[in-house]
């Protein structure tokens, strides 16, 4: 079974510290490592999650603790969605198998990520102001916008741009050897 892994900063590592494991699952091959920090809208937890090969971002808005025994739906589920509003097709089944089971990790004081994080805490920070309330802010929109930003360190691509490419050849990936394995 595939593995994920989601690092936490710090400050996100302190609430949750009951469900951070040591690393001992290899990296996802085709996703790689996620990284993840916590924000708070009306005394809300909302998490930030960082790819780190693609810096697609996904906000997971409020996160109770009692929901972290479930934080491989919840991520998934919320990638689902992420995905389909950015235009990327992908079907839930095959998103379930490529992301597998969530590990939450303890930081890897990763400063390129965590710079990134800090970098969309900053337009997090305006839109919080400009839309007011929790119930207002709509979150799929916000992580488009995040989504929809060039990033130097893609070359001036766009996250979900370079997203939609691994999905695309993990999709192709498996078409291929399906009909192989069905055919042969």
């Amino acid at each position: 079974m595939n593995h994920s892994q989601i690092y936490t900063t710090r400050k996100l590592e302190k609430t949750i510290q009951k469900w951070i494991i040591e690393k001992s699952e290899p990296e996802n091959k085709i996703l790689g490592e996620w990284v993840a920090t916590i924000f708070y809208v009306d005394r809300k937890k909302c998490w930030l999650i960082l790819n780190k090969q693609t810096k697609y971002l996904l906000i997971l808005a409020d996160i109770k603790a009692s929901e972290l025994n479930n934080i491989t739906q919840i991520f998934t589920e919320t990638l689902h969605s992420q995905l389909k509003n950015d235009g990327i097709k992908i079907e839930f089944g095959t998103l379930c198998k490529l992301v597998g089971e969530i590990k939450l990790c303890e930081t890897n004081n990763d400063r390129s990520a965590n710079g990134s994080l800090n970098n969309c805490m900053f337009s997090i920070e305006q839109w919080k102001i400009d839309y007011g309330s929790f119930e207002n802010l709509p979150f799929r929109k916000i992580n488009s916008g995040l989504n929809s930003s060039p990033n130097q360190m893609l070359n001036w691509k766009y996250p979900k741009e370079v997203m939609s490419e691994k999905i695309k050849a993990y999709v192709q990936q498996r078409t291929e050897l399906n009909s192989k394995f069905f055919y042969h």
